[in-house]
């Protein structure tokens, strides 16, 4: 079965996938101790919003190589949040492992959108 083609960036489920994260890491964060308010809890937000935003801003893009390096943006993004849910579940923040299978999935979804952008049309 052939999907139409998005016509918007929230129409992506790789978009969708990376902004259910961004909620999901804001409620986590919202119960890091306050004095985490500029250091931890700052990194942790700025860096899951940095995800569906370069999905986002990528997808108006024209050309292949512009779409697929905003996706590697987001990539990289999504592997600096696996490292601040890893410390923050290590400084016993909270339990972060929870969204670990939500970023293994965005991961998935981000991974394979990439991929298509790039053999699209090859």
């Amino acid at each position: 079965m052939k999907r139409n083609p998005a016509r918007h960036f929230q129409d992506l489920i790789v978009w969708q996938k990376a902004h259910q994260f961004v909620l999901s890491s804001y409620r986590l964060s919202g119960s890091f101790p306050s004095r985490e308010t500029y250091g931890l809890t700052s990194q942790l937000r700025r860096a899951a919003i940095s995800i569906p935003a370069n999905i986002a801003e990528g997808f108006k893009k024209k050309t292949k190589p512009d779409k697929a390096r905003y996706m590697n943006i987001a990539q990289a993004s999504l592997e600096e949040c696996r490292y601040y849910l890893i410390l923050a579940n290590d400084l016993g923040y909270g339990d972060t492992l929870q969204l670990m299978p939500l970023l293994e999935e965005v991961s998935k979804l981000l991974e394979a959108y990439a991929s298509s952008i790039l053999d699209f049309g090859s």
